[in-house]
This record gives C-alpha cells, structure tokens and sequence, in this order.
C-alpha cells in the first residue's frame, strides 16, 4: 500500500510581506492587495479543510463497505458451522423411576427412546428450510471475548480500529434470502431468546439465534478475526467463538473457530 506524506507550510503576512514557514518571500506594496490575499488564503485553508474531511468521510464509508462485503462472503460458513437447533440439542430422556416398585420404568422409557429417535430421524430427514433468528445489528465484540479477541488481533498484526467499540450497522439479510439451507429473520420479530421454550418442536419460532460482531482485519485486508454467539433459547444454553477469517483467491473463509464461553 502506498503511504502518503503530508508536510506543512504555514504562511502569514507580516509588515506588508508574505512570509512563508518563518522567511519573506515577497514584499507587498498595496494595502488592497494584502487584503484581497488575506482573503484568498482564508478561502483556501478552508476549501482544503472541507476537502480533507470529505476525503476522510468517502474512505470510511469505503471501509464499511468493505467490511459488509466481507461479512457476507463469511455469514452463511459462519452459521453452518457454529448454529444450536433446540429440537436436536437435547439428548434422550433419562429413565423414569417407578415410585411404587421403586425401579426404573424400563417399559415406559423404552417407549419414550422409540418416539426420541423417531422424532430425530423425522428432523434430519425434513427438508423445509432451518428457522434461525439473526441479530439485527453487528455490533463491537462481546465483553466476553474481548481480551482473548485482542490477544488473537495482534497475533495477526491486526489494525485495531477503537471506532467499532462504538459504532454498529443493521446487518441486511436480503443476500440470503435464497438460500437453500436457512430461513434468517431478524431476532426482533421475535419475544427475548431468554424466553424460548426449549421444548417446542413444532412452533414457527427459530430453533436457534446468531449474532456477529465487527470485524477487525490486519494492515493488508487479508486475515479478519471477529466473534460470533449462537444459542438455541430458553436461557440455558448458548456458545460464544473468536473466528478467524482469510481470503484466498479472492474469497473469504473460516481458517479458525476457537470457543471462548458456554452457557
């Protein structure tokens, strides 16, 4: 990348001359003349003030840009690797103690195990599309994560931009809106995750929520680390990752998943 150089020149008009960094350069001789490059000046520095925050303003809409794009180059690899689906969390039901005979109700639990299994092969086999609940805006990483995230950032000589501690986006989930494997909708059409019934199957609630943070990529834009939570609801479990992303060959992937919290 090319680094620019910017140098300074700061020039004054003292005792009718123009002096330019400290050293006279022209002598002037008409009071209107000293006035009307007084004005000029003044217009310049404040043409090029403007001119310079415009430049700063179109370089970090183009970085945002950049960072959007590369989110949803990852977003679907993300999910598909890291996704809970409440409805295939659960194990099998314990045996059920028979309080008169005090043992366990092998013939009742048989029963239950039979309907479990049957329940988990009806899941797999379904082909409708995997309601998951997105977070509607990425945010900064989570608290959780932040340590370990910064520890991994420097590893890959990241540029650790402070601005997005503070500064989130409404992620777009119009790119995939056709794809085959996931429905996403957005978390906000939807009561708190906390309050999901983890038992229901068969509602037309998400069976699992993603949310993911911003992301912070090294001097040459080619390696990116992020975090990212899933959770199947109900408050009871939940799973936080630090990911690291590179592009190879124009494209970018998951190079490394790493769990960093379980609830």
């Amino acid at each position: 990348m090319t680094q620019k150089t910017y140098i300074q020149s700061y020039i004054t008009i003292q005792n009718n001359e123009i002096v330019l960094n400290g050293s006279s350069v022209f002598k002037i001789k008409s009071t209107n003349f000293t006035y009307k490059l007084s004005k000029f000046i003044f217009i310049t520095i404040i043409f090029l003030s403007l001119f310079g925050c415009k430049q700063k303003e179109t370089e970090k809409a183009d970085e945002l840009r950049f960072e959007k794009n590369v989110l949803n180059n990852v977003f679907v690899e993300i999910v598909d690797s890291i996704y809970m689906d409440r409805r295939i969390i659960l194990g099998p039901p314990p045996p059920r103690l028979d309080f008169k005979t005090n043992k366990e109700d092998t013939i009742g639990h048989h029963a239950e195990l039979k309907k479990y299994w049957r329940e988990q092969d009806s899941i797999k086999k379904d082909t409708a599309k995997i309601l998951l609940g997105v977070d509607n805006l990425v945010e900064k990483i989570s608290g959780f994560d932040k340590e370990q995230f910064i520890e991994d950032c420097k590893k890959l000589k990241c540029v650790y931009d402070k601005s997005k501690e503070v500064e989130g986006f409404k992620f777009d989930l119009i790119p995939f809106k056709n794809n085959k494997k996931f429905n996403f909708q957005y978390l906000s059409k939807f009561p708190p995750v906390d309050l999901w019934d983890l038992n229901d199957t068969k509602s037309s609630m998400p069976v699992g929520s993603i949310g993911v943070s911003r992301i912070q990529f090294n001097k040459t834009k080619t390696l990116g680390v992020l975090s990212a939570d899933a959770s199947c609801g109900g408050g009871k479990c939940g799973r936080g990752f630090l990911i690291i992303i590179e592009n190879r060959s124009g494209k970018w992937h998951i190079i490394k998943i790493e769990n960093t919290w379980v609830s």
